[in-house]
């Protein structure tokens, strides 16, 4: 991915949703030839120099100060991911030396992790959003109708974003989909802006632009965010419809890796479903993940 059109596009699609009276500019009627404001209003409103921020907006300001960065994301009102975005964009990370591409892998412990969780449904996410591996529950929360051992296999991983978008039983199981699929594209711009030019970020951006015009559009509005932790309703195939609420932990030992825990509220009928989708897990798979883990 080209980080400096990247850059001028986030830049552009902030300024667009702006108007100048929300800026405190005046406006003298008459239909303005752009959405939102202007690069040489917000040049004015930052404090630089109208040819500056042009530059900035081209990519072509590779040393902008910290100054200038926070006076542009306090004009456009960014928030707190939005700003960090920024700042990533503004200043990619040196590329490193090509290397052979090795497969992500969920550490020993994490799997130990996860798998110690027993009822309550965990799995890791690699950087890309691949599932690295995941608890018995996870599976059956979210992919039943998927191999249990897909994420050991390189080759077949299961990936959020693309089962998201281009798996029916995805988009039958979230309640609000549409949601999920606009926190999915925010967190997935949020982390393009963390590896610029990575190879496997762009082949799952491209597949996706290709095989789904929802995750299209919404790519092109180019909105960054965090994944979402407010509660989400399930609609199981199995056990029936669930709000569960997920935590995200990042792993500081393991370059973009999280795990996501799904949890219910103690007491709730979504703790009934849970409880029974485990007891109908555990009789299908009763020797568990602690016994595929003994087996590697």
């Amino acid at each position: 991915m080209d980080t400096s059109g990247e850059l001028g596009e986030f830049l552009r699609s902030r300024r667009a949703r702006l108007r100048p009276e929300d800026a405190g500019l005046p406006t003298f009627g008459g239909r303005r030839r752009v959405p939102g404001l202007r690069r040489e209003e917000l040049a004015q409103l930052a404090g630089v120099s109208a040819g500056y921020y042009t530059r900035l907006e081209q990519g072509q300001s590779p040393n902008a100060s910290d100054a200038v960065l926070d006076a542009v994301a306090r004009v456009l009102r960014l928030d707190e991911a939005e700003r960090a975005h920024l700042y990533a964009l503004a200043r990619p990370k040196a590329k490193a030396r090509p290397r052979a591409a090795r497969p992500e892998r969920a550490r020993p412990g994490v799997r130990l992790m996860i798998g110690s969780f027993g009822d309550v449904p965990a799995l890791v996410m690699g950087r890309f959003l691949d599932v690295l591996a995941w608890n018995p529950m996870a599976h059956a929360l979210l992919a039943g109708h998927l191999d249990p051992d897909a994420p050991d296999r390189p080759a077949d991983r299961p990936n959020i974003a693309r089962m998201l978008f281009l798996d029916p039983h995805m988009r039958e199981l979230y309640g609000d989909w549409p949601a999920k699929a606009r926190s999915t594209v925010a967190d997935l711009r949020l982390i393009a802006g963390r590896y610029p030019g990575a190879p496997g970020l762009a082949a799952l951006v491209g597949e996706l632009t290709v095989g789904s015009p929802e995750f299209a559009a919404l790519w092109a509005a180019h909105a960054v965010g965090d994944c979402g932790t407010d509660p989400r309703t399930y609609h199981h195939p199995v056990v029936g419809t669930m709000e569960l609420l997920t935590e995200f932990m990042t792993l500081p030992n393991d370059d973009g890796q999280r795990v996501a825990v799904f949890n219910a509220e103690p007491g709730s009928p979504s703790e009934s479903a849970l409880k029974l989708l485990a007891g109908l897990t555990a009789a299908r798979c009763p020797a568990g993940l602690e016994a595929r883990e003994a087996g590697r």
